[in-house]
């Protein structure tokens, strides 16, 4: 008799091929066994041999072969092919496992996806879609399962990205006796209806916005310490170094209007200079010109040019009040004469001793 007490694994792939394996090496330690098989029914069958065999360290473990027919016979022997070690028949169509689901499409509607393939062309109603999705917030798979060849599922939050996946499986006990699934279709990430090339991109592109939110907030907070400090700055450089008058705009109308004659322009504006030189002084200068100023109103009377200037003719009194006298800016290349010096003024109206 047919010895069956041996387990194999037996598997029609989408009914195209076969594949049957054995543990060789716990059923037939140390022996190369042979294997053949047939599609043929009745008395007389025409036995073909494995051309294709699986090897387990060199070992015959298992036989892949073209399905031809839904019932199949298959022989186990010993290396000569003397002694039969092993013999079944079975239906192939039990033992379908799918392809892969075919032309897979997502449609979306607002929080619901429908998700369809292609359908096969035999015993489409064997057959089941499984759906299988997951947020990146979620540690486990959510299944949906419905017939060949559309399933639906709703509640998906557009702020978040799923990752989806999909199979065929065969019903068991109707179609199958063992519970075949294809593998599983390639693993797409969707949000919001729009399919993304990971999840990762999802979690870049917020810590993108994030980075650049914070530099421009930086940016702006630096811009406004800043301006802050500069303000700052410009009270405090204006208390502690204030503004010096430019001179040459305290005589202008001694060029414009007298044509550089300081005589002629003291006479008219002696009250004028005494009111500026009071202004830009030091309290300590104030006081200091105005003891002299004093001074010189009890001293006997002198011109408007003696009160402003004193020269001997040595330059005896050739103290803080002789600088002074550059202050005076006569015409360009010109020589204006003051007791006995002689004053050259240049382009620059700047007075040169």
């Amino acid at each position: 008799g047919c010895k069956d007490n041996i387990n194999t694994t037996i598997i029609n792939f989408n009914n195209e091929k076969m594949q049957i394996t054995w543990a060789t090496r716990q059923l037939f330690p140390n022996e190369n066994v042979s294997f053949s098989y047939t599609f043929d029914e009745g008395k007389h069958k025409v036995w073909k041999p494995c051309t294709t065999y699986l090897l387990d360290q060199d070992y015959n473990s298992g036989c892949l072969f073209k399905t031809e027919g839904p019932t199949l016979a298959i022989s186990i022997r010993n290396n000569n092919g003397s002694e039969e070690l092993f013999c079944k028949k079975l239906k192939s169509d039990f033992y379908i496992k799918p392809n892969r689901p075919e032309n897979v499409t997502f449609f979306w509607e607002e929080d619901t996806v429908t998700v369809s393939c292609k359908k096969p062309e035999r015993a489409a109603w064997c057959l089941r879609l499984e759906l299988q999705y997951k947020s990146k917030f979620d540690k486990e798979w959510q299944s949906r399962m419905s017939k060949c060849c559309s399933v639906g599922e709703q509640g998906f939050d557009p702020r978040k990205c799923y990752s989806f996946r999909i199979r065929l499986s065969r019903l068991v006990p109707y179609c199958n006796v063992v519970n075949y699934s294809s593998d599983w279709e390639a693993e797409t990430f969707w949000m919001n209806g729009t399919l993304l090339d990971s999840c990762d991109d999802d979690i870049t592109s917020q810590s993108n916005t994030v980075i650049i939110l914070s530099c421009l907030l930086a940016a702006l907070l630096m811009m406004l310490i800043l301006l802050i400090l500069l303000c700052k700055w410009q009270r405090v450089q204006t208390a502690v170094l204030p503004a010096i008058p430019d001179p040459k705009y305290l005589f202008v109308d001694l060029f414009n209007d007298h044509n550089g004659n300081v005589q002629e322009w003291l006479d008219k504006n002696d009250h004028v200079v005494l009111q500026t030189k009071l202004e830009y002084e030091e309290p300590e200068s104030i006081t200091e010109a105005e003891s002299q100023q004093e001074d010189g109103k009890n001293s006997d009377k002198q011109g408007p040019l003696e009160k402003i200037f004193t020269f001997s003719g040595a330059a005896e009194n050739s103290d803080g009040k002789a600088a002074q006298i550059a202050c005076l800016l006569p015409a360009s290349n010109t020589t204006a004469s003051f007791a006995a010096f002689n004053i050259l003024m240049n382009d620059d109206i700047y007075v040169m001793l």
